[in-house]
């Protein structure tokens, strides 16, 4: 009997999912765990599991549809199995018809009539390349461009790619990664990487423009900014590290960064300041009891925030660690909705892009964001009133005045600040 994959509800706002992608296609055996396509929701992009053993019969929604939940997306069962019918069928050929027919088709004798040999093309004996059942050769853009200009067969080019898909590395040779047209000759040394060209709004980018501007236009954001001396905190975590390398059975992914330090100092400078773990809420000003912590994770179409819960409970390692586990989610498209949302405080970092300072939006419904810049040498005063060489950090701290008052929010930044220049009280 066939199963019917839906389009699942990946979060609580979600009415309608993007297929951005299929892994799988008919005619493709899957397994329970296997991954049959990456959907976009909106606030991230997920990959859609299977859960049945069994072959791909149908694909009931092409790459770039919007479904709403709940609505069919494929289905899984034996092969030559009847498939079900659907009332919101596609009119056009299912793709399951095409990719069916394809399967249940006798090979060609290879031997060919006259009449034949006079309508078919031959084909060379090394033939390669992968076609679509439209037999439209499985090529990336660039690499037909590239084939184009450089007057290469792809029908003898093996693709690398997804289902045999032809890229521009399949092609060999040392192409740029856009290439001018015929007319044009360039003169620099550099590569010109502009393209005129327009792209959908993706669902997640479309969110992400909805809640900054819903948060920038209705909240009333004010800002505080503290310079702090970050050497201490470079020095502890290489003291960290290599403690951590010297303690049996730890590896390199054991060890902490920077910005796991400024995480830790949060989660213990918030109950110091309990106004800034805040939300406003329709009658009544929330406090919450927990630190849950969020932090900006960059991924290619956009910024996901996972949350690290109950971070005021964990020590150094467990937060260094959750915050790899999440970064690493993250990346992979494996996050879950109930780690992306429920937080409390936001930390966004751009330091290691080498910003030296920047204010962040609030991420709602947080009473606060704290935007880290990069630690960089400069003359410092020493407790003796000599100058010496140092280094400095900025810290930027955006605040909804609604529910934090400047004096809450500069101590809040003053009581960060103690922790961060003195990075020993963070471990007792």
């Amino acid at each position: 009997m066939s199963t019917i994959i839906e389009m699942p509800k990946l979060s609580d706002t979600m009415t309608v999912g993007t297929v951005v992608k299929w892994h799988k296609q008919v005619g493709d055996e899957v397994s329970n765990g296997d991954i049959l396509a990456e959907v976009e929701t909106d606030k991230a992009t997920m990959e859609l599991e299977n859960f049945d053993d069994g072959v791909l019969l149908q694909l009931l929604a092409k790459e770039g549809d919007e479904v709403e939940i709940g609505k069919p997306l494929a289905v899984v069962g034996e092969q030559g199995e009847q498939l079900p019918v659907f009332e919101d069928s596609p009119t056009e050929p299912s793709i399951a018809k095409t990719e069916t027919d394809k399967l249940n088709k006798p090979e060609l004798s290879a031997e060919k009539t006259p009449e034949e040999e006079k309508t078919t093309p031959s084909l060379s004996t090394d033939f390669n390349a992968t076609k679509e059942p439209t037999g439209r050769i499985l090529a990336s853009p660039l690499a037909k461009k590239i084939a184009k200009e450089k007057n290469i067969d792809l029908l003898k080019i093996k693709g690398s790619g997804p289902h045999g898909r032809i890229t521009k590395k399949d092609l060999g040779g040392d192409f740029p990664s856009v290439l001018p047209s015929s007319q044009e000759t360039s003169t620099s040394l550099s590569p010109n990487l502009l393209q005129s060209k327009k792209i959908p709004i993706s669902k997640m980018r479309s969110v992400i423009a909805k809640r900054l501007l819903e948060s920038k236009t209705t909240i009333p954001h004010f800002y505080l900014q503290k310079e702090i001396n970050s050497e201490p905190l470079g020095l502890a975590r290489q003291s960290i590290n290599r403690r951590l390398e010297s303690v049996a059975n730890e590896t390199a992914t054991e060890k902490v960064s920077i910005n796991d330090l400024i995480l830790l100092a949060c989660a213990s400078a918030i109950p110091l300041v309990p106004e800034i773990n805040t939300s406003w809420g329709e009658n009544e000003i929330i406090f919450h009891g927990d630190v849950h912590l969020a932090f900006g994770v960059a991924v290619d179409d956009g910024l996901v925030t996972p949350v690290i819960r109950k971070a005021d409970s964990l020590n150094l390692k467990n937060i260094s660690r959750e915050a790899k586990s999440l970064i690493h989610k993250s990346r992979n498209k494996k996050l879950t909705p109930d780690e992306m949302s429920g937080s409390t405080f936001t930390v966004t970092n751009l330091g290691m892009f080498g910003i030296d300072f920047f204010s962040g939006i609030i991420n709602p419904p947080n009473a606060a964001i704290l935007s880290v810049g990069a630690s960089v040498p400069k003359a410092v005063v020493g407790k003796d009133g000599s100058i010496r060489s140092g280094e400095t950090m900025k810290l930027g701290l955006s605040c909804d005045h609604r529910l934090v008052d400047g004096a809450v929010g500069a101590r809040f930044l003053q009581t960060l600040a103690g922790l961060l220049e003195n990075p020993a009280s963070l471990l007792v």
